[in-house]
């Protein structure tokens, strides 16, 4: 059995933090914090040990999801992931991240993702196909594109 993600939450709605969290506690892994806004986020990432950062673009503060995940890479803490509505509000370079599930995003489509993020973290690359709905960023594609 591969060893269990540990997740923050970066994100301003607390309704779809909650639900994230929920889904993220069901899929079998850990929330070690959530943030709301980038000041947050920045305790929050010197604070806890994650594997994965699910990144909002907007945030309480206003557009400063993409700051935050400068500042995750910077620390070489964790790997981020956004989660937004407005894909096109991501750098060429995706700051660094590993990739984008768009919003809205679906029970199963989560679950597909958690389980393809976990291979990728813990037993890089992942062997498995990457899910609908999950989009990687061009530095990963290289990396983690599956082999046929």
């Amino acid at each position: 059995m591969i060893e269990p993600l540990k997740v923050l939450i970066v994100e301003d709605e607390a309704l779809l933090a909650m639900e994230l969290e929920s889904l993220v506690e069901e899929a079998g892994h850990s929330v070690v914090g959530w943030a709301t806004s980038s000041a947050e986020a920045r305790k929050a990432v010197d604070t806890t040990d994650a594997d994965i950062a699910f990144v909002d673009i907007h945030l309480t503060d206003g557009p400063t999801g993409v700051d935050v995940a400068r500042y995750i890479g910077e620390r070489r803490k964790s790997m981020v992931v956004f989660m937004t509505a407005n894909p096109k509000r991501i750098p060429d370079h995706f700051a660094g991240a590993i990739g984008v599930i768009a919003k809205p995003y679906t029970m199963n489509g989560l679950l597909s993702a958690l389980r393809y993020l976990q291979e990728g973290v813990r037993r890089p690359p992942p062997k498995s196909a990457r899910p609908a709905g999950f989009t990687l960023s061009p530095a990963f594609e290289t990396v983690w594109a599956p082999t046929s």
